[in-house]
């Protein structure tokens, strides 16, 4: 078998024809890299079929389409026959080359425009070596792919039996019905971090101002994850995930995006009870994959999304979108998760740190932009609605204390560097008196399970809480495993997981 597949690719190297089908494998091999490098590099990102539909067409058969036109064109045309040998290789050099920047840097114009200049000038003087380039385009585009198969495997085996409930949660009877708008500052940490370890920073101010708006405050709450995709995972599915570990891939829980707009148990509950729901984002960054959205309403149409897109650098003005859903909405009893990109982490790579000092600096710059606005979005609210319960419960902490958040895939020595991974704040503006019960509020993972209790008069859904550890995944030699952190009782730790 391999030596057919030799003499195969000998007869193909050695072979002088020109044909429509050679225009059409050269615009084949110009993309094929360059698409499956993209996808190996943000799979959890572009798993949607119309994704995947876009990028065929875009990386693969419009290209070849153009080439072979183009081909023909050269063949047939009397003044363009004698440029005919340099056509397939100028275009399949530019074309993947072009390709080659778009997926590692974007559209940079000047970059692509220079890449066009040197592939010509390659096309020119290397073109009797089109089928040596072919061939080696091609042998790159299969070892993207074996690197990716186990990427494919783990989307076709993809299970939600994690999000299955231990209760009949799903079935909770409200009876309290509050208007509830669940805010999320990305990153905030929680109070009683924020005056110690690597933070020292006096927010007192703001929590008075809380304080006064009727919001308790939650002392050392903290997420159950590190990142806002598998925090806020654990938190609208009840449960923990793990990151299911038996399908752990590049760092991240797999379907998490699926997860937070689509179908979970947390939207289904209130949907049951007749109450719509709005999800309001700053930017479209839980949307990216286009997962199938679950919610009622959203502010953002996947029309507006580009495809080549990590969803950071589209905006919309959260607070007037608040507002006239709200006056629209009186009628109904509404459910809102409201995303704020503020005040974020520090930097995620040491290329970009400014240093453990300056990231901590420009983080609470930030805190301090996120305090003015979390005022006028609670002005908003409360102005225009006299039956909320507002929530605001950030993913994470801010990773202040690190140079990166990429320090955080390693093992940390100091105690207060992993608090500063998980401390997330909570203050909560009940609608009414808070119930007895609110002590049990210390970690994402519990947040909604506590309040459908409160929501039903029901305190039985208080059996099945989960647990409240902190995991993160670690680089342990050569690959990813999961480690808690925090364990129930709030003590730092490091044990491996086995589930």
């Amino acid at each position: 078998m391999l030596n057919k597949i030799r003499l195969f690719v000998i007869r193909f190297i050695e072979s002088k024809n020109t044909t429509v089908a050679l225009a059409f494998f050269t615009a084949i091999a110009a993309g094929l890299y360059p698409l499956l490098h993209y996808y190996n590099s943000n799979f959890s990102q572009v798993n949607s079929w119309s994704q995947f539909a876009f990028f065929i067409i875009t990386f693969l058969l419009f290209p070849a389409i153009i080439f072979v036109i183009v081909y023909v064109v050269f063949k047939k045309v009397y003044f363009f026959k004698k440029f005919t040998k340099y056509i397939l290789p100028v275009l399949n050099y530019s074309s993947f080359l072009v390709f080659v920047i778009i997926v590692l840097y974007g559209s940079q114009k000047i970059l692509m425009v220079l890449a066009i200049l040197l592939a010509v000038v390659l096309g020119i003087i290397f073109y009797k070596h089109l089928r040596k380039i072919l061939v080696f385009q091609f042998l790159l585009g299969l070892l993207v792919l074996t690197k990716l198969t186990p990427e494919f495997y783990r989307h076709i085996t993809y299970s939600k039996k994690w999000m299955e409930q231990p209760d009949k949660i799903e079935k909770v009877v409200l009876t309290k019905k509050p208007n509830i708008y669940v805010i999320q500052p990305d990153g905030y940490a929680n109070f009683s971090e924020l005056k110690k370890g690597h933070y020292n920073f006096d927010n007192n101010s703001f929590g008075h101002y809380l304080i006064q708006k009727d919001f308790t405050l939650y002392q050392d709450f903290r997420s159950n994850y590190r990142s806002t995709l598998s925090s806020n995972s654990s938190m609208f599915a009840m449960k923990h995930h793990y990151y299911n570990k038996q399908q752990l891939g590049g760092g991240e829980l797999y379907k998490s995006r699926d997860v937070i707009a689509g179908d979970n148990p947390v939207v289904s509950i209130f949907k049951n009870n007749n109450y719509k729901t709005f999800l309001i984002l700053e930017k479209p960054y839980l949307l990216v994959n286009r997962p199938k959205m679950f919610y009622d309403y959203c502010n953002f149409n996947y029309d507006e999304l580009p495809y080549l897109d990590r969803g950071l650098n589209v905006s919309k003005n959260v607070v007037a979108e608040v507002k006239k859903v709200i006056s629209v909405n009186k009628e109904t009893s509404n459910f809102f998760f409201i995303e704020k990109m503020l005040p974020g982490h520090i930097s995620n790579s040491d290329s970009n740190s400014r240093g453990k000092e300056q990231e901590r600096l420009d983080y609470l710059k930030n805190l301090r932009a996120c305090n003015d606005w979390l005022k006028k979005i609670i002005t908003t609210i409360t102005d225009n609605d006299d039956n909320c319960m507002i929530i605001i419960v950030a993913d994470h902490g801010g990773f202040v204390g690190m140079n990166s958040t990429s320090d955080s895939f390693k093992k940390q020595e100091d105690k207060d560097v992993v608090r500063s991974i998980f401390t997330s704040t909570l203050a909560i503006k009940w609608n009414g008196e808070a119930p007895g019960f609110d002590d049990e509020l210390k970690t994402n993972v519990n947040l909604f399970r506590v309040l459908f209790s409160y929501l039903s008069n029901d305190d039985v859904y208080l059996n099945n809480l989960q647990r409240d550890e902190s995991f993160t995944i670690i680089q342990d030699a050569s690959s990813l495993e999961v480690y808690e952190l925090i364990n129930n009782d709030g003590s730092v730790v490091f044990n491996k997981v086995s589930k």
